[in-house]
C-alpha cells in the first residue's frame, strides 16, 4: 500500500516512527524484509551458472571495493549480479565512481542484466524502481523523519534489494570507524548480528566481515581517483591494503558459496585472480559490456575527468603516523564537491584526495602526506588545514591497526 499510494506518506512516517521506538523484533524484521522484497520483481537467475553470489558493503571513506571485488569474484566463477546506489555525505556510492567512467551504463533493464551476467559473469546497475521499490519509499521517509539509525529498518533495507536481485549468497562488508555510518565497533556489530538473524530467518546465506574505517581505505577518496585505484589494484600493482580487503572479502565469498572447501585455498584463488591477471581480463569485458572503452585500463588519465588544480599537503613533524581521521578526509572531499548531503545534489567526479601515509608509518619532516584535487585554487586552499589536520603524528611507534575486527 505504501508503494501504490494507497497509505498516505503520514501514515508511514507515524509507522516509521513507531517502529523506531519501539524496534522491531527479529521475525518482524524479516517479515517486512520480505514484504519489500516482494513489492516489486524478482529477478530470475535460474539460467544462470551457480553459484549466485552478491556483496556489499555499509559505505566509508576511500571504500571501492566493489570495483576489485565483483571482476575477482567472477573470474573465480561466480556469478554476480548487483545492484548498487549513490553516495550520500562522507561515503561515496558505487554508482557515483563508476559514473566517472566515460559511457558506462548504469540503466540496465532486468533482461539486460541477465543476458550480461550469463555471458561474462557479472552485471551491476544503479537503483532501478522495479526492484524492492518499497525500499525506495521507506528509505526516502526516513531520511526525513529521523528513522535512518534504526538498526531493524537498515537490515530490511540491505536484505530485501539482495532477496529481490536473487542472489543465494550475500557477503556483507560491515564498516566501522569515524568514516563510516557506525562509527565504532559495537555498533557495527549490532548490525551485523540483526543482518545476520535476519538472513537466516529469510533463507539467504550470508558471511559477514566488520572492517576499519577509522582511516581511509586505499590511497584515494574521490569519485574518478577511486576508479584509478581500482584498476592499479586489478593490475597487482603491489599488495595493499585495500587489495588485501578485497582478497579477504572474495575468499569468503568463495567458500560461502560452497565452491572451495575452505578459506585458506579460497584466499589462494582469490589472490592468484590478480597475481594472474584474471580479474583485470573479467573487468575489462566489464566494463566493455556496460557501454565503456577498455582504454580506461591502459591509459587511465586520458579517460577519467581530471581535477585542474592540485594542492600538496606536507607534515610539520616527524614521527610515525598515529591516526588520518577518515572523517575529517570524507567531509573535505564533500566540501570540494565529491560528494552529496542530499540526494539531489549534483558532484563533481574529478576531485577529491590522495593520502599518501597509512596508520603506522613512518614520516619525515616536510614529508608529503596528502594531494588535494580541486576544481579551483580555493577550493584547495578552504580545506587545507582541514586534511592536515587529519593527520596526526605521535611521537613514538604506532601499531598498525587490524583491517578486520571479526567475521561471523
Amino acid at each position: 500500500m505504501a508503494t501504490s499510494g494507497e497509505m498516505p506518506d503520514y501514515q508511514v512516517s507515524a509507522w516509521l516512527m513507531a517502529a523506531f521506538l519501539n524496534p522491531l523484533t527479529p521475525r518482524e524484521t524479516a517479515d517486512l524484509t520480505l514484504a519489500m522484497a516482494r513489492s516489486g520483481e524478482r529477478l530470475d537467475l535460474g539460467r544462470l551458472p551457480r553459484p549466485w553470489v552478491d556483496k556489499h558493503s555499509t559505505g566509508g571513506v576511500g571504500d571501492k571495493t566493489t570495483l576489485v571485488v565483483l571482476p575477482m569474484l567472477a573470474a573465480c566463477g561466480l556469478t554476480v549480479v548487483k545492484m548498487s546506489g549513490r553516495g550520500l555525505g562522507i561515503t561515496g556510492g558505487t554508482v557515483d565512481k563508476l559514473a566517472s567512467v566515460p559511457g558506462f551504463r548504469l540503466d540496465l533493464s532486468p533482461t539486460e542484466m541477465l543476458e550480461q551476467a550469463a555471458k561474462i559473469g557479472i552485471a551491476l546497475t544503479g537503483q532501478t524502481p522495479s526492484l524492492a521499490p518499497a525500499d525506495k519509499v521507506l528509505y526516502a521517509l526516513r531520511d526525513v523523519t529521523g528513522t535512518v539509525q534504526s538498526i531493524p529498518l537498515i537490515v530490511s533495507s540491505v536484505l530485501s534489494k539482495k532477496i529481490a536481485g536473487g542472489a543465494e549468497t550475500v557477503v556483507l562488508d560491515v564498516k566501522a570507524g569515524s568514516g563510516a555510518f557506525m562509527n565504532t565497533t559495537n555498533q557495527a556489530r549490532e548490525l551485523a548480528i540483526g543482518l545476520k538473524a535476519c538472513a537466516s530467518l529469510v533463507g539467504l546465506n550470508v558471511r559477514i566481515a566488520i572492517t576499519d574505517m577509522d582511516q581511509p581505505l586505499g590511497k584515494t577518496c574521490g569519485n574518478a581517483l577511486e576508479v584509478r585505484e581500482a584498476i592499479d589494484t586489478l593490475a597487482w600493482d603491489h599488495e595493499s591494503r585495500l587489495a588485501r580487503l578485497c582478497i579477504e572479502l572474495t575468499a569468503m565469498t568463495l567458500e560461502a558459496s560452497g565452491l572451495v572447501g575452505n578459506i585458506e585455498l579460497a584466499r589462494s584463488q582469490a589472490k592468484e585472480s590478480l597475481k594472474g591477471g584474471h580479474a583485470l581480463a573479467k573487468a575489462r569485458q566489464w566494463f566493455e559490456a556496460q557501454g565503456a572503452s577498455a582504454k580506461v585500463f591502459d591509459d587511465p588519465t586520458s579517460v577519467l575527468p581530471q581535477a585542474p588544480y592540485t594542492q600538496k599537503i606536507f607534515a610539520h613533524e616527524e614521527g610515525w603516523v598515529g591516526r588520518v581521521d577518515a572523517a575529517a578526509i570524507g567531509a573535505a572531499v564533500v566540501k570540494l564537491g565529491g560528494g552529496r548531503m542530499r540526494k539531489e545534489d549534483s558532484i563533481d567526479t574529478s576531485v577529491g584526495i590522495e593520502v599518501e601515509l597509512e596508520v603506522g608509518d613512518e614520516v619525515t619532516d616536510h614529508e608529503l602526506l596528502a594531494v588535494i584535487f580541486a576544481k579551483r585554487q580555493s577550493d584547495a586552499e578552504a580545506v587545507a588545514e582541514e586534511v592536515r589536520a587529519a593527520f596526526q603524528i605521535s611521537s613514538e611507534p604506532v601499531s598498525v591497526p587490524n583491517l578486520i575486527h571479526e567475521t561471523m
